[in-house]
Parts: structure tokens; C-alpha cells; sequence
């Protein structure tokens, strides 16, 4: 089992940068993507950035390409993503989840066995 708790979501304004932070326990991660998703109102939740968790190689959606960043401490086993310009379309939850499957890097969300709560990233105009 694996458990996540994400952290750090907020009101930004358009331009902004906003640091969102997942912290993992449970059994090792070695083996596993870790991603970011997020689901805006009233839309599907749509893949956003998956990283490698043993050999940190990263894969990002078009839309965020440029401006986000994923990134993992292994010792503290934590994830991270740098969201920097911020755009009102970034609204939305924002959840980590954690995948065993190989190919999870392509951002399928039936893919991810394991899920946080959510963190609410609401981008201002």
C-alpha cells in the first residue's frame, strides 16, 4: 500500500508561480511512476506530469510543458511540482498518484492504483 497527502495549493494570480507538494509512505516506491493529475469543475481529471520515481525521468502534458516542473526527494519521499506563469485555465484539484504499471509514464489515469485527497490551485485573472 501506498499512502499520499498533498500540500500547498492556493490563490495565485495569473503569472504566479505555486510550489505543490505530495508526501508518500507506505511501501518502497522503487518500480513506480508518481504523477500529478488535475480535475477542473465540471471536467475529467487529465493527466499533467509523471516522473520516475527510481531513475527520475519525466514526462509532461503540452500544456504545462515549459512551465512545470515535477520533481521527487527519494530520502524524504516527497513529490513536488513547480508550477511557474500560471494561467486561469490552471484552475482545478490537484491530486498525486502513484502507478506500478510501466507504462503509466503515458498518463492514463486508469493506470494509477493509488491516489491523494487533493489540493485546490485556484489561478486569478
Amino acid at each position: 500500500q501506498v499512502q499520499l497527502s498533498e500540500s500547498g495549493g492556493g490563490l495565485p494570480q495569473a503569472g504566479e508561480s505555486l510550489r505543490v507538494s505530495c508526501a508518500a509512505s507506505g511501501r518502497t516506491l522503487s518500480g513506480f511512476h508518481l504523477g500529478w493529475f488535475r480535475q477542473a469543475p465540471g471536467k475529467d481529471r487529465e493527466f499533467v506530469a509523471a516522473i520516475n520515481w527510481l531513475f527520475g525521468l519525466t514526462y509532461y502534458e503540452d500544456s504545462v510543458k515549459g512551465r512545470f516542473t515535477i520533481s521527487r526527494d527519494t530520502a524524504k519521499k516527497m513529490l513536488y511540482m513547480q508550477m511557474n506563469n500560471l494561467k486561469p485555465e490552471d484552475t482545478a484539484v490537484y491530486y498525486c498518484a502513484a502507478s506500478r504499471s510501466p507504462s503509466a509514464y503515458q498518463g492514463q489515469v486508469q493506470l494509477y492504483e493509488y491516489w491523494g485527497q487533493g489540493t485546490q490551485v485556484t489561478v486569478s485573472s
